[in-house]
């Protein structure tokens, strides 16, 4: 069952969204090499602390998963593609990685991912990570009322395969609003026109995961939470969460603009 939120409602889900923001922000910075990936996750943990806010990461079991998440970000490093749990693992020159974070506050949720390299980044990387970039603003562009889920998942896959890049079948965006996950579920490929229709106070989360290689195969580790592409090659995860409203998308989970050339860290 999708929930349609009221303006209100999509005001307060902003509210939560900048949360995401600043940590994501705030994790980006504090990135570099040496840094391990727990470190990371207490730099989120203090942002979301410090917002009154909750984790929806934290403790979070799916049916897939052997235990719950243990961390408030998802940490996936090179050929990680998401749901990397921090570790002791210290990040090291070149390493591409994906920070998923989300935050609730007062009942509401917001949801968002980077994608970035710590130190020197080699240029396949940053290619990678602009076009999930590219293909997250497509897939915002077309989350417009009178479209179709469809059209958005249509509009990222698009984008993924003009590039050579493979898409791990299965996973994707998501309705979010209360709960971190809601209906609808949004492919990351489809064909337009298809699928449920778009509505003002719809709210999605839209999330290309993008695999360099060009296959879309992937496993998951021991952890039952992490995976990883079955080529070796490198991933890349970019993700907002977006309200549909007559006036247009709107991102809730906007960041404050990057500095030239912060692909790097």
């Amino acid at each position: 069952m999708v929930e349609l939120k009221t303006d209100a409602s999509i005001d307060a889900m902003h509210a939560a969204g900048q949360v995401v923001g600043r940590a994501l922000t705030a994790v980006r910075k504090a990135a570099d090499v040496g840094v391990s990936l727990r470190e990371l996750d207490e730099v989120a943990r203090a942002v979301l602390r410090g917002a009154d806010a909750t984790s929806p990461f934290l403790g979070y079991r799916p049916s897939f998963a052997p235990t719950p998440f243990p961390a408030v970000i998802c940490a996936s490093v090179n050929d990680a593609i998401v749901h990397g749990i921090p570790t002791d693992y210290r990040l090291r020159d070149g390493d591409l990685l994906s920070v998923d974070c989300g935050a609730l506050l007062d009942g509401w949720a917001g949801d968002s991912a980077i994608s970035f390299v710590v130190g020197r980044p080699r240029p396949e990387d940053l290619t990678l990570i602009a076009t999930a970039e590219r293909a997250l603003a497509a897939g915002i562009e077309a989350a417009v009322v009178g479209n179709r889920i469809g059209d958005i998942a249509h509009a990222i896959g698009t984008v993924c395969r003009a590039a050579g890049y493979g898409i791990p079948a299965g996973f994707g965006g998501h309705g979010i609003g209360r709960r971190m996950h809601e209906d609808p579920g949004v492919p990351n490929e489809g064909r337009p026109g298809r699928g449920m229709p778009l509505r003002h106070g719809m709210v999605l989360a839209i999330e290309p995961m993008l695999i360099a290689g060009g296959r879309d195969g992937y496993h998951p580790d021991p952890d039952g939470w992490t995976l990883r592409t079955d080529d070796g090659s490198r991933a890349a995860h970019a993700e907002h969460t977006v309200a549909i409203t007559e006036a247009g998308p709107r991102v809730l989970t906007a960041r404050e603009p990057a500095r030239q050339g912060a692909e790097s860290c």
